[in-house]
């Protein structure tokens, strides 16, 4: 399907951000796939064939025996090349330059970066000021560029901190042109595929017409199944299958009792109303609760509600007859998180899904409509379908649903004193025009129960904490910096609103230390 678009090939060293950077580029319509650096052999190549690369960062030093290294081919595609931190130094070392570690030429954090010789087009927007904030992080360095390369930047600890040959369209730099702390490096992205002849064609509307057309060649006249969550991932991709097969799709959602309020009826609402497809309403809440009633260790919790909604859904599934693919809402971060920089599978490939395993159980292919799009690039996919804009902006939410959110024994009582308190708390949020300022936003009720005071009588009542976070994908996160009146007025409405609750704390722990969810 992506063969009809310029294509730009992201060699992956091991950097923690390489995934920025593939962002970046598909901010600018550009497709881009992220490969790490074992998996491109001089075949893969010569099939991908891509318009430009990127050499990302990474936590090696080129000096040591053994170091990542790109195939020679690379630099002989006669295509333009952008080093990136270990990028610019495997780049130097390769074509003939010199790195040397140590000698106080480190340099991690914010930093400027000046001007040298003339203007290179790769730096069109930037040194208005004369200079450029960065973000550095490098223990090694170039102490000799590469020949063919001249020097376009400094800074005070990286005398190459911009080096370019321009005769072959090579570029490198020491810093990190993708994070947000260097404000000024999706410019020099947007310079670079500019020079490569990029045309910025990967659009979602484009994107939905090649993957109907795939989803069909695909699938033929087979049935699919579509494991529905209610989450954005598997509800875009049910809605963009149905679109290309039509009744040939079956969805199933699963209640387990562990959604929040209401989520059960808006799911249905939307699919059975909206879209009229082929729909399965499995409430399955007395087997899940009954499984997982005193249920306290979180690895016991997810492992039952794993195992359980594996039954249930091959149960349902069965009513289908004849099915012969899966459909999951497998997105890009998925994909790449698959494969670990060593090149092998990784120990846990992370899901949103709750029916892995399934494919290999049934005997069933697998349909992923998704699986070259990230998180941003779904939500504009979903709007593109036409999917309700409330539905499509929603937090993310956990596949062991509020089981995670209940820290101790799992009771039905706790569960219900949560979904009300969560209910109120997503309220004031949205009442107070914060929902889409906020990654992810829940309130989990706490093991343990305090007295309080209501009227003139005792309270012993659970405590409960709400949890609220900016993130960009999820992996790292800052916790949300209400103000103390809107953290007072929601502490008010829970306890008053919520029979069950008499304390209220608010969790200002990021993501590390912390993880997002409690469990």
């Amino acid at each position: 399907m992506t063969n009809i678009h310029d294509r730009l090939l992201i060699i992956d060293f091991g950097s923690q951000v390489t995934q920025l950077i593939a962002r970046r580029l598909r901010e600018l319509n550009v497709y881009c796939e992220i490969h790490p650096y074992q998996n491109v052999t001089d075949a893969f190549l010569a099939e991908f064939a891509p318009k430009a690369v990127i050499l990302s960062g990474g936590p090696a030093s080129v000096i040591d025996e053994g170091s990542p290294r790109p195939p020679s081919t690379v630099f002989d595609l006669n295509v333009p090349i952008l080093g990136i931190c270990y990028g610019q130094q495997v780049m130097m070392e390769v074509l003939g330059g010199k790195v040397e570690s140590g000698h106080g030429t480190a340099e991690f954090g914010r930093a400027f970066v000046t001007p040298e010789a003339e203007k290179l087009a790769l730096l069109d927007g930037w040194f208005e000021d004369d200079k450029e904030q960065v973000w550095m992080s490098h223990g090694d360095h170039v102490s000799k560029i590469a020949p063919g390369f001249e020097v376009y930047g400094t800074s005070p600890n990286a005398p190459f901190a911009i080096t370019a040959d321009t005769s072959r369209n090579f570029f490198a730099v020491q810093f990190h042109p993708e994070v947000h702390h260097t404000p000024n490096g999706a410019k020099l992205y947007e310079n670079f595929v500019k020079m490569a002849g990029f045309k910025g064609d990967w659009t979602m509307g484009a994107y939905r017409e090649e993957a109907i057309a795939k989803i069909r060649e695909q699938v033929g006249d087979a049935k699919v199944i579509c494991g529905l969550s209610g989450g954005v991932d598997s509800s875009v991709a049910a809605v963009l299958i149905h679109e290309a097969i039509g009744d040939q799709l079956t969805c199933v959602f699963v209640n387990n009792g562990l959604l929040r309020k209401g989520e059960a009826d808006e799911v249905i609402t939307m699919f059975r109303d909206n879209y009229n497809m082929p729909f399965i309403y499995a409430d399955e809440r007395e087997l899940f609760l009954g499984e997982l009633d005193g249920q306290s260790d979180p690895e016991t919790k997810r492992k039952i509600i794993g195992k359980l909604f594996i039954d249930v859904f091959q149960k349902h599934a069965a009513e289908v007859g004849g099915a012969k693919f899966l459909a999951q809402g497998t997105l890009y971060p998925d994909v790449i998180e698959s494969v670990s920089f060593s090149g092998g599978p990784s120990v846990t490939i992370k899901s949103h899904h709750n029916v892995g395993g399934l494919p290999e159980k049934m005997g069933l292919k697998l349909v992923e409509p998704l699986r070259e799009l990230f998180k941003d690039e779904v939500r504009e996919l979903g709007r593109e379908l036409g999917l309700p804009t409330g539905f499509i902006g929603r937090h993310p939410f956990p596949g062991p649903g509020l089981a995670i959110r209940c820290p101790g024994e799992i009771t039905r009582p706790k569960l219900e004193i949560l979904r009300e308190a969560d209910a109120v708390y997503i309220d004031q949020i949205r009442k107070h025009g914060l929902y889409d300022d906020i990654w992810q936003a829940f309130v989990a009720i706490l093991p343990v129960k305090t007295v309080g005071v209501m009227g003139d009588g005792r309270t012993y009542d659970f405590a409960c904490a709400l949890r609220a976070v900016t993130s960009v994908d999820g992996m790292t996160a800052d916790y949300y910096p209400f103000s103390h009146e809107f953290l007072g007025e929601t502490a008010t409405r829970i306890i008053n609103e919520v029979p069950g609750i008499n304390r209220v704390t608010y969790d200002i722990t990021s993501k590390p230390p912390g993880t997002i969810e409690w469990e």
